[in-house]
């Protein structure tokens, strides 16, 4: 009989309602389970932030499946990274922890530094498994002076959609860096469409995504050595490509909704979005399909004609994206939690990447007997909501373009993770520090004045954090 208890507990729902509702396993002052008892936790709590009821029907289904061949039941939790934060320190302070949390780098940072993960198992899962089957920039993202503090699941990158057949009309050439995109956004919106859309609205959180993804392409760093440096040269320069390609709308300002619909009614020849965008260009999410004139005869218009930028620099190989990681807390099961995270690594690694193909790109790449089994399987996984065609990501866009997307994924790169200065990257991006300045930018203040001004206001946040 499956004895694992689900919890439908409400999306919204409140971080203390959650702690309530979770009833999880550690007790104060221990360290769960003893490593070396032969006692097993009857059950484990796993929070993760992937909520949609059909992902999380696809967690509690390997869920199930690890309970049939451990007998260890998992109680699936769904919270948001928000509600993470605070249930967590609630839930220390009272000894009632999780045992595995599927989790954002900028919170292994925020936890280690509050001394809230349990690094060491971390560090010794990924050793288990093998350091050489992990993304090794993934593994940067969670570590400190080398030291592994949660372990990488999966992520997903930017990429940058264009319209081929728009590119060859007018002339442009494929763009190998942020003045060649400025110059192409440019050049094509003088055909009558918006250049490129990307998130331009100032102060949010889509902008705040745009303006790291930008400036990191151009070599931009945020913090060097404790140093704020978001007022260099490479970044001012950053903030003038930047205002060239938001001049490059014919639609004004965009959000995520409004630069996604703006490429699939075909308005815009250019995308800056991340890998979810390519399910919706292939028709095979009803709630975002193609809306191009073209389309209407042909669905799969957009995908026969987009190609994509995934690593726009190759001199300077960074790639703005996200990872997911498991960690697990003080005071949790330590040996049920590791028996899970490695189950969801290795026996339930496919189809836990498959509940959302298109934006769960694989950060363990293999096996040791097999170190390309991961990455190879993920290509032929069926992608986007109707998944009853089948269709694999190398099905629609070739195997060379899967082998490009992951190449992306190796090129991933973020302010701050993986170095002290990952507190202050990560405050400055949940604040949207630097994108409330694109109305001065937008309004033609010089670039040098606006990166100065974004300079000042993180070095005002540095000093609010504290050593």
């Amino acid at each position: 009989m499956n004895r694992r208890r689900r919890l439908h507990v409400a999306i919204a729902a409140s971080a203390a309602a959650a702690l309530t509702l979770t009833a999880c396993t550690g007790k104060p002052g221990d360290n769960g389970t003893d490593p070396d008892s032969n006692e097993q936790a009857a059950s484990i709590v796993f929070w993760t932030p992937q909520v949609t009821p059909d992902r999380l029907d696809a967690q509690e289904q390997i869920a199930a499946a690890f309970e049939d061949e451990t007998g260890i039941a998992v109680e699936v939790v769904p919270l948001g990274a928000a509600d993470q934060n605070q249930a967590l320190v609630t839930g220390a302070a009272s000894g009632d922890v999780p045992d595995v949390i599927l989790h954002a780098p900028d919170q292994t940072a925020a936890w280690r530094d509050q001394g809230l993960l349990d690094t060491e198992l971390a560090q010794s899962i990924v050793d288990e498994l093998g350091v050489d089957t992990f993304n090794e920039r993934a593994l940067e993202f969670v570590s400190l002076a080398g030291e592994i503090g949660a372990v990488p699941s999966d992520g997903w990158v930017h990429l940058i959609t264009y319209r081929a057949d728009l590119f060859e009309a007018a002339g442009v050439d494929v763009p190998t860096n942020l003045d060649d995109l400025a110059d192409a956004a440019a050049a094509l919106a003088d055909t009558g469409v918006s250049g490129i859309a990307l998130g331009t609205q100032p102060g949010t959180p889509s902008s705040t995504e745009a303006v790291e993804s930008i400036f990191l392409a151009a070599g931009c760093q945020l913090v060097e050595d404790g140093e704020v440096t978001i007022d260099s040269d490479e970044c001012t320069d950053a903030a003038a490509g930047f205002k060239r390609l938001a001049d490059s709308s014919l639609a004004g300002q965009f959000d995520v909704p409004s630069a996604r619909a703006a490429y699939l009614n075909g308005t815009a020849a250019m995308l800056l979005f991340s890998t979810h965008i390519l399910d919706e260009l292939a028709g095979l999410d009803p709630a975002n399909p193609p809306t191009c004139a073209e389309c209407a005869d042909n669905p799969a218009f957009l995908a026969e004609n987009s190609q994509f930028i995934t690593v726009l620099d190759e001199s300077n190989p960074a790639q703005y994206g996200s990872t997911l990681n498991f960690g697990v807390p003080v005071g949790a099961n330590a040996t049920e939690a590791r028996m899970f995270i490695e189950y969801m690594l290795n026996d339930g690694y496919i189809d836990n990447l498959a509940m959302a193909t298109e934006g769960r790109l694989p950060l363990r790449l293999g096996t040791p007997d097999e170190p390309t089994r991961f990455i190879d399987e993920w290509g032929t996984l069926p992608f986007g909501v109707e998944r009853a065609e089948g269709l694999s990501v190398a099905d629609v866009y070739g195997e060379d373009v899967v082998a490009s997307i992951l190449d992306g994924m190796n090129a991933i790169s973020r302010w701050g993770y993986g170095t002290p200065e990952a507190p202050l990257a990560g405050a400055a991006f949940s604040q949207n520090v630097l994108s409330q300045n694109l109305a001065q930018l937008l309004a033609d203040t010089p670039a040098d004045e606006v990166t100065a001004t974004m300079a000042e206001q993180v070095r005002a946040l540095q000093v609010e954090l504290g050593p």
